[in-house]
């Protein structure tokens, strides 16, 4: 069994090889630090599950889950992320993830996780799945989860630095398109320029607050 274990830092790459070959010793790994090797791997390999974290240090994490739904959509992926449950579970299922895990969950978790994936199934934490079933319309929402797919995929480039013709450049779309979705995800936002998109960003573990690796 091939798994691609993408993550931009070794040491946690080498952790969770060694949670997942105590659970599933028939594992066999690669590795990725970036999006670019993740997408190189690909093209060159079969395999059977992609562990993807949403934070890459090259491309917006959300964007290279779409492309590889796009060209590779049956390869199950899990997101593994240091991002609240609360706030990314739902959007990356949406984006075509087959299951959502916090970096801080317990290990057999991780391998139960796997494990169901694999089964052809997706996975939530328990603690998730109890919010997904107890929920109701008067619950409080976070923000940006009213935004549509486009608009949150913008909102990620914008909160990684990326200039509005740069997000037009990627996305393949008008600059005056961008500006349009720019616009309009801050009034949804309730936020006045970037300088406060990337502060809500970091309050909601939307990104990583900047570390010297």
């Amino acid at each position: 069994m091939k798994v691609l274990i993408a993550d931009d830092h070794a040491v946690l790459r080498q952790g969770l090889k060694q949670v997942v070959m105590e659970g599933i010793p028939q594992a066999d790994f690669l590795e990725a630090a970036n999006a670019k090797e993740t997408l190189e791997i690909l093209r060159r390999r079969h395999l059977d599950l992609l562990v993807l974290d949403i934070f890459l240090p090259d491309r917006n994490g959300m964007q290279v889950l779409k492309e590889i739904r796009r060209d590779y959509p049956d390869l199950p992926v899990l997101i593994l992320s240091s991002a609240p449950e609360e706030q990314m579970a739902l959007p990356v299922l949406k984006a075509g993830a087959m299951g959502y895990l916090n970096k801080q969950a317990a290990p057999e978790d991780l391998v139960h996780a796997i494990r169901k994936i694999l089964e052809g199934g997706t996975y939530l934490s328990s603690r998730m799945v109890d919010r997904f079933v107890t929920s109701i319309p008067a619950e409080k929402r976070y923000p940006h989860e009213e935004l549509s797919p486009r608009e949150f995929e913008v909102m990620q480039l914008l909160i990684a630095g990326h200039a509005t013709k740069e997000i037009a450049v990627q996305l393949s779309l008008s600059v005056k398109t961008i500006s349009t979705f720019h616009t309009r995800l801050l009034n949804k936002l309730h936020l006045q320029n970037d300088v406060e998109l990337v502060h809500y960003a970091l309050a909601c573990g939307l990104i990583e607050p900047a570390t010297n690796r």
